[in-house]
């Protein structure tokens, strides 16, 4: 039984957090105590089965309330004006004629309203800088009236010269996105070099030169950006979908200068977000804006086409490789030049870093421009950077084994890295080689054969993945022992359809000793919940899972010293299991609940947090991907059969729920990799697939037969129970496993994508 450490006052330390690709320094409250880690060897009864998810009957029964769902009485619903123009300025605008409309009952513009920082600019900004940037905002009883009132309202605008494509955004002349020195850089270019790559490529044995493309891509949740505002007296409410209800909190109390305290976010239910949703939207704003103006709550949900223009975008990226090799396969130097589009807005997350991680190689360079244009602002969407950069460095990886005659898998095995490749450190866990062995098997590699029938040519290929997915600090949570036996896990967290809340469950039944339906989890809510970080990085279950089983061990305890004296006997001579606690060795035995009526109305509660990362170590998660591929030279039309998948992400908590992770992951992979891709006219700055029907993402018809499996090891060095991130690693490595395969069967290169039929026959041609 773990002791629990005395102090005066609790010990801050630092530590090291890697979130969606970027490592941040955080603060941390060294935890209480630390329980013992579970390993492989421990014998987990919860932990580790494929229980149900406590949320399943309300999802398929329709009772689950989503924020799109959620009504408020007295609630107006609030429609946008957005600009059509791709850049120029607002030079008037008039809400008089929507506030005429009956039923209208309040609208706002520029005028009036606070500095409120958006990804692209300020909120309501006069300057245009890409087609579907909000200008206005009306509220009214109903949504077709609101409609109707952005329909009434006169603005007119001054169209500028724009550019909504890398190319043109960096060619000569190209209108400014933003003033400034840099042009449409959004910052100097971004250098990383270890070694001399530029000395080691040009003595290298064998070598590769190649461009390759990807696409801007959408979210597409099906549940769009939606929140609900509620002012009571100088208090607000917001319902939102968000994926960090604590970062839209302190968002909302930033543009509005109120305290914390007088701003309470709930989220109880979240139909997808993939990154998009990571704090405050416009949507919460302009809700909070428009229930301000009208005293009323006031819903604001995208519509479609909204969702699609301006909601965030994974960005195009152009890279040119080059790698090098001695000849037996060990590369000696590897070197990326890329450019990234942000559109009018985002953060710094390029391709670069998968090229510093994945192999062994001494030398290596990197350098990211992050273009600006007139196009929607990117955002973070599942495992950004890494999945643009797996594409190029795995289809890189792949033409390197054909110059040097190497099978794919047999080059990635000589170049795998056993420490990081970027400072020495050791990993926490490494079972990447297992995931290869394990993969190749169950696809039957070493049996493949390239096949013609007719027009159809069969391929296979594969690639592979690193993410981070550790996890770490600040994460609390406590766990409510119930006079009845039952118990209630309260966690700032928010459940983003992966399952969290089951998860929790099981951590917490597992720690407590308790049956796994007696406990309850609840999230969603800053006002009642203690801290927890956004879901976001793959880190929610590696971060708040140690502090939800701190604070069950800690309930436990508890609970023993009060059934000891209930006993007779020292609380070390007990044990809890099953919802009971028992003498070790013996027969007397007393339910919770029975311990619980005994005690009356005292509380147990224990109270978790989430300790520092282990130093000088580099936690992360591997993976391997397998695919073969049917092609149809003559149409163009590419179709993926099946494909294997092997993963590391230590101790896994919910197989079914895992797998569910895996196979959504491949799915989105397979999207990017055939069919996903914005469309912009270029002339009039425009996208021209706003929609699901013509922007296209896989259905039940795309979907091959997938294998997806852990490969289940535990990793007790990253936290206590030994888990890391799930959700972003299998969306990694499958659109260059599909284009390799697609470049297997053609016998030429493929180095765009998606491979929509007409670049598969424009590859063709040009053999």
């Amino acid at each position: 039984m773990p002791s629990r450490k005395k102090s005066a006052a609790a010990r801050f330390v630092t530590t090291t957090v890697e979130v969606e690709g970027r490592v941040e320094t955080k603060i941390v409250e060294m935890p209480a105590f630390e329980p013992a880690p579970w390993g492989d060897s421990y014998d987990a009864t919860i932990v580790g089965t494929r229980a149900p998810r406590v949320d399943a009957l309300e999802k398929v029964t329709g009772r689950a309330r989503y924020t799109v769902d959620t009504r408020r009485g007295g609630m107006l619903h609030a429609a946008v004006l957005r600009a059509p123009i791709a850049r120029g300025k607002l030079v008037a605008i008039d809400l008089a004629p929507a506030l005429a409309i009956p039923g209208v009952r309040a609208a706002v513009a520029r005028a009036g309203v606070p500095s409120i920082t958006l990804p692209a600019g300020e909120l309501f900004a006069p300057e245009i800088r890409y087609a579907g940037q909000p200008v206005a905002a009306v509220c009214a009883d109903a949504p077709h009236l609101a409609r109707l009132g952005v329909q009434a309202i006169i603005a007119r605008y001054e169209a500028t010269a724009h550019a909504v494509t890398i190319e043109d955004a960096l060619a000569p002349g190209a209108p400014r996105v933003r003033p400034g020195p840099a042009g449409n850089l959004h910052t100097p270019p971004d250098v990383v070099e270890r070694g001399d790559a530029e000395r080691a490529i040009a003595t290298a044995d064998v070598t590769i030169a190649a461009e390759y493309r990807t696409p801007t891509a959408l979210h597409s949740a099906l549940e769009p950006h939606a929140a609900i505002a509620e002012w009571e007296g100088g208090r607000l409410t917001v319902w939102e979908s968000t994926q960090g209800i604590f970062n839209t909190r302190d968002d909302l109390a930033a543009a509005f200068q109120l305290p914390t305290t007088h701003v309470r976010v709930l989220q109880e239910y979240m139909g997808g977000g993939f990154g998009a949703k990571n704090g405050a939207s416009a949507n919460a704003y302009i809700a909070t804006l428009l229930s301000r103006a009208s005293g009323r709550p006031v819903r604001c949900v995208n519509d479609r086409a909204a969702e699609q223009m301006d909601s965030g975008n994974r960005p195009a990226t152009i890279q040119r490789v080059r790698l090098g090799a001695k000849r037996d396969g060990t590369l000696v130097a590897m070197i990326l030049d890329a450019e990234c589009g942000l559109g009018a807005g985002g953060w710094d997350g390029g391709p670069a870093a998968i090229f510093h991680e994945l192999y062994a190689c001494p030398n290596v360079r990197t350098r990211e421009r992050f273009v600006m244009s007139n196009a929607g602002p990117m955002a973070s969407f599942r495992a950004p950077g890494h999945v643009e950069g797996a594409f190029a460095l795995e289809r890189a990886m792949d033409e390197l084994a054909r110059a040097l005659g190497m099978d794919p898998l047999a080059l990635r095995l000589k170049n795998l890295s056993t420490k990081n490749p970027m400072n020495g450190a050791p990993y926490s866990a490494k079972h990447l080689a297992d995931c290869y062995r394990d993969g190749a098997k169950r696809f039957g590699w070493a049996k493949r054969q390239r096949s013609e029938s007719g027009t159809k040519r069969r391929g296979f290929g594969m690639a592979s993945q690193t993410w981070g997915g550790g996890g770490g600090p600040p994460a609390y949570a406590l766990v409510s022992l119930n006079p009845d036996g039952t118990a209630e896990v309260l966690a700032g967290t928010q459940d983003l359809g992966t399952g969290s809340r089951t998860v929790f469950a099981q951590i917490a039944a597992e720690a407590l000793g308790a049956k796994l339906a007696d406990v309850r989890v609840v999230l969603g809510d800053t006002e009642r919940l203690p801290y927890s970080e956004n879901s976001w990085g793959s880190i929610t279950v590696a971060s708040l899972g140690p502090a939800v089983r701190m604070a069950a061990e800690d309930a436990r305890m508890q609970l023993l010293e009060a059934a000891s004296g209930l006993l007779g006997v020292s609380a070390k001579k007990l044990e809890a299991r099953g919802g009971r606690v028992k003498v070790k060795g013996g027969k007397r035995t007393m339910t919770f609940a029975e311990i619980g009526r005994r005690l009356g109305k005292v509380n147990i509660i224990g109270r978790g947090n989430r300790g520092p990362n282990p130093q000088g170590m580099k936690l992360a998660t591997w993976g391997a991907q397998f695919a073969e591929v049917e092609v149809d030279v003559e149409t163009g039309v590419v179709r993926v059969l099946r494909i294997v998948a092997s993963h590391d992400c230590g101790r896994i908590m919910n197989p079914t729920l895992a797998e569910s992770q895996l196979e959504g992951g491949i799915i989105q992979g397979l999207g990017y990799a055939l069919f996903e891709e914005r469309v912009m006219d270029r002339a009039l700055g425009v996208p021209l697939n706003a929609n699901l029907h013509d922007y296209k993402v896989p259905t039940l018809a795309d979907i091959p037969k997938i294998d997806a499996r852990f490969i289940g090891k535990a990793d007790p060095r990253a936290n206590h129970i030994g888990a890391r991130g799930v959700g972003e690693p299998p969306i990694i490595p499958t659109a260059p496993a599909i284009a390799n395969a697609v470049a297997d069967a053609l016998g030429c290169e493929v180095r765009e994508i998606p491979l929509a039929p007409w670049r598969v026959l424009a590859a063709l041609e040009r053999e």
